[in-house]
């Protein structure tokens, strides 16, 4: 399934309208960087993605094995090293609800199936032509 995104960015600053069909969001850089902090970063973008898709992801498999959980927590710390070419996804899971050890267990085998830790973990390619 492809997914197509649109980034629009006029004169000001590093504030960028980003579209995906009917939905938009806003990104921008800190003030510290030359923008004006109006929307997340680039990089915070890239991190919700993981962030977001591996709570979804939860809480479809914990609906349809009807346990109590009410509430599913992840938090993303992203850090990039350019130098070496590493980018590292630290991603803690918490749960408000009732899990033994091994719906735990499985939870992990599960949050590392959503889509988008499957693609930030597989070959990558980026294929660029200018219109």
């Amino acid at each position: 399934m492809a997914v197509t995104v649109k980034a629009s960015l006029g004169k000001t600053k590093y504030y960028t309208e980003v579209t995906a069909g009917e939905n938009k969001i806003i990104t921008d850089e800190p003030i510290d960087k030359g923008g004006q902090n109006k929307g997340l970063n680039p990089m915070e973008i890239l991190a919700t993605s993981l962030a977001s898709c591996t709570a979804a992801t939860l809480r479809m498999y914990i609906e349809r094995k009807e346990w109590d959980v009410e509430n599913i927590n992840v938090e993303v710390e992203l850090e990039n090293f350019p130098l070496t070419k590493r980018a590292v996804f630290k991603r803690d899971i918490s749960f408000e609800g009732i899990l033994d050890d091994e719906q735990r267990k499985r939870l992990h085998t599960i949050a590392d199936a959503c889509p988008v830790h499957k693609i930030l973990t597989n070959d990558i390619e980026i294929l660029t032509k200018f219109s």
